[in-house]
């Protein structure tokens, strides 16, 4: 069968990679094409065109980049009607995705979202166009099934892909000495900072966080750097700060960790699966804020307390996130402070909600059957 699938960002090309191999495994004859990353291209589908020159954060962006986002729609649009496929699976990014979706749909094709869009969060309208353009919706978060089921949308939660990539990672990772000299570390206990995957993020959040580095001398602070950002940006932002600039290691960099401090998004979940306490942290321009309170529904803005429903990570938003909070924050995260071993506790109990792994195996073998059923029909 034939597969065309789209993923806006990295978090989006990481599942969708795991996902890709899957279906190569359930259908050793799929023809996967895709809008992704070179994650997904490795794991073996054709990449048409790279989040990079789709990735357009916020209304202001994207307004700039009018001409750029429509000619984006016109060539997956195009690209969909050459290629017509047996499916069209769509990965978060619902901006773009839901638009996608209702092409393909009357185009008589079939549509599966997985990753669900965060609509319990913003945007809660946006349920109605999964509910009339979606086949088949994916979920990876256990509390949106009762979300999704209230707007009479059917939801399948068969775990969280996540758990499946750190487990493979983890299987075949060096140990820790290694990995600290292989990654050019000094023998100090390590800080990560893992500040985004968007420019606009490294330059809202990353002065905060590196304003701590001076103030613990016994610690290495590390950037988990992104490739496809270039590296002046984080050199921008640091300065003269001692802290060291690691590009495209950040699986390594979690797994050398004493504590981390993270800004919001997958790389919360990523952290806490890696047993690494960290401290949250967020921050925008001021109008961005004000408009994202007005519509932004949740008490959390990080996945593991999102997924748990209370405050298992301490949160900096907006004016909390400050030198003198952050130090504060580290100190109490570290090995020696109080909350290094609770937060490791409430990560056991995140684990057992989250569930088993093999997530990305059962919801690859999930669309292949039921493709095949319905091509029987």
């Amino acid at each position: 069968m034939k597969y065309f699938i789209i993923a806006g960002e990295p978090s989006g090309d990481l599942h969708g990679s795991n996902l890709v191999r899957n279906l190569f495994s359930a259908d050793p004859a799929a023809e996967i094409s895709c809008w992704g990353g070179d994650m997904m291209k490795d794991a073996g589908a054709v990449l048409l065109k790279h989040y990079n020159e789709t990735a357009f954060m916020g209304a202001w962006e994207v307004l700039v980049n009018i001409r750029k986002v429509r000619a984006n729609f016109a060539d997956c649009r195009r690209q969909i009607t050459e290629m017509m496929p047996d499916v069209v699976i769509l990965i978060d990014y619902p901006g773009f995705n839901l638009r996608i979706a209702s092409y393909a749909k009357g185009l008589g094709l079939k549509v599966f979202y997985y990753i669900a869009p965060k609509l319990w969060a913003w945007r809660e309208g946006r349920v109605k166009l999964i509910r009339a353009f979606t086949d088949r919706l994916y979920i990876i978060f256990p509390f949106e099934t009762a979300f999704f089921t209230r707007h009479g949308c059917e939801a399948h939660y068969l775990g969280n892909p996540l758990i499946d990539q750190i487990e493979t990672y983890r299987a075949g990772a060096p140990a820790p000495e290694s990995l600290m000299a292989s990654l050019g570390l000094e023998d100090k206990p390590v800080i990560a900072l893992l500040s985004g995957s968007r420019q606009q993020e490294i330059e809202h959040i990353l002065p905060a966080m590196v304003s701590v580095a001076r103030s613990l001398p016994d610690y290495q602070f590390v950037i988990a750097a992104m490739g496809h950002l270039p590296e002046e940006l984080y050199r921008r932002v640091l300065g003269s700060m001692p802290v060291k600039v690691i590009t495209n290691r950040t699986y390594e960099i979690l797994s050398v960790a004493e504590a981390a401090l993270v800004a919001s998004g997958t790389a919360t979940l990523e952290a806490a699966l890696f047993d690494v306490p960290q401290v949250v942290c967020y921050r925008t321009s001021r109008v961005t804020y004000r408009l994202a309170k007005l519509v932004i529904k949740v008490r959390f803005i990080s996945l593991a307390n999102l997924i748990m429903d209370r405050e298992i990570v301490r949160e900096l938003v907006q004016n909390d996130l400050n030198q003198k909070n952050l130090h504060r924050e580290l100190l109490n995260i570290i090995s020696s402070g109080y909350r290094h071993e609770i937060i490791k506790s409430d990560y056991r109990q995140l684990r057992k909600v989250l569930g088993e792994s093999g997530a990305s195996s059962r919801i690859a073998s999930d669309m292949v059957q039921n493709l095949t059923q319905r091509g029987k029909q």
